[in-house]
């Protein structure tokens, strides 16, 4: 490639929290340029944001439609290559399917739409325009959760056996949504979050970490979710017994009532020869203890790590590498089969992954079943999708 890939967004304006985020992770390797914006569904906000984001004044829309639809007549070689999409859960489908059948390529935050339903008609449009679709499971970035996955399929810890995965945020404490907090008034809303709240918005994320390191799939769970805040709407806390596809069994935890944690998301994965722990808050780190041997530490720059951690590590070992880089991951691996797409090479292996529509169905899957089982009298529900 001898330019850069030209992006659009949808949402992301002024005070958004995750917009900035997804900015800053596609500019982190100087491969994308933001061209253009429906960066908020008020005139006067989408025109102040696109202000201060140097987007030109034509190239700032008031509405997804009028992007997608003016960016479509532009030249080849001026158009976005690919739409990011970073509002509420609600608003999610309705930009991704205007923009893959307009022909352009995909960035979803997580998750990757309201419904199941929804996902499933993704995953249909994507199969018959062939474009590249990326859903930004954050967690899936960082190089030693590369490493521990390429451990897990190498068989070095052996049959897997037992997944203990928790995520414990404390930030709805309080009835924050009723206190000017706008992060908590959309999360708590199931107009706008879901029929899930605090499942639905971090219980996901862990339940795709147990699958992705694991290689495994969740086959039934047990589920218990509770609203502990009085008013809330939406659940807040919830716990689940897992089975897996190999006879694993697991138990996967998440609150956002756990007073005083931050995003302590944490994951560890036993197998007969061993055992594997890692944790979001200490993200260099990963903890292997043997059945036999005494235990070690891995650290992300170190030696002997596998190709998928070293292709994902930016700096010498000691150096922290978090969220953003882990962000910055998912954008560079997509912008790299992106560009290999358009002038017709082959991208590095270890770029090819990243989290996509059958990891969004997975996730919209997860939210109906943890949801079903939680009102059902029964104690195991069935997995389905």
């Amino acid at each position: 490639m001898n330019r850069k890939l030209r992006m659009g967004m949808v949402g992301g304006g002024k005070g958004a929290f995750i917009g900035a985020i997804h900015r800053i992770a596609a500019n982190m390797d100087g491969m994308i340029e933001l061209v253009c914006g429906a960066l908020s569904t008020s005139p006067e906000k989408a025109d102040e944001s696109g202000k201060m984001l140097f987007l030109a004044e034509d190239r700032t829309y008031h509405s997804f439609e009028e992007m997608i639809k003016n960016e479509s007549q532009l030249p080849a070689d001026q158009r976005m290559d690919f739409l990011t999409i970073v509002t509420p859960n609600h608003a999610h489908f309705a930009p991704a399917m205007m923009a893959l059948d307009h022909g352009f390529h995909v960035v979803i935050d997580k998750p990757i739409s309201f419904t199941l339903d929804e996902a499933k008609q993704l995953k249909k449009k994507v199969e018959e325009t062939g474009l590249l679709l990326l859903l930004t499971h954050t967690y899936a970035g960082y190089p030693m959760v590369k490493q521990a996955k390429q451990m897990v399929k190498s068989g070095e810890l052996g049959k897997i056996r037992k997944i203990l995965v928790e995520y414990p945020q404390g930030w709805l404490s309080r009835l924050s949504e009723k206190d000017g907090n706008p992060q908590a008034a959309w999360r708590t809303d199931p107009e706008r979050s879901g029929k899930s709240g605090c499942m639905g918005d971090i219980g996901t994320h862990a339940a795709h970490l147990a699958e992705y390191i694991s290689g495994l799939k969740i086959s039934k769970l047990c589920a218990d979710l509770n609203i502990v805040v009085d008013g809330r709407l939406l659940d807040d806390d919830g716990n689940v017994l897992l089975r897996f596809d190999n006879g694993a069994n697991g138990v996967l935890v998440a609150s956002q009532i756990a007073a005083g944690e931050e995003n302590a998301l944490r994951i560890r994965v036993y197998g007969e020869k061993g055992g594997l722990e890692w944790a979001q808050q200490e993200p260099n780190t990963l903890i292997l203890k043997w059945l036999d041997e005494p235990a070690q530490i891995l650290r992300t720059g170190g030696h002997n790590l596998t190709n998928y951690a070293a292709f994902n590590s930016r700096t010498p070992g000691g150096h922290p590498e978090g969220y953003l880089e882990a962000f910055g991951n998912l954008y560079r691996n997509f912008a790299l089969c992106l560009s290999a797409r358009i002038d017709g090479s082959t991208p590095p292996e270890e770029a090819l992954d990243f989290p996509s529509v059958d990891e969004g169905i997975r996730g919209m899957a997860f939210i109906d079943n943890v949801v079903k089982s939680s009102l059902s009298n029964e104690k195991w529900t069935n997995f389905e999708v």
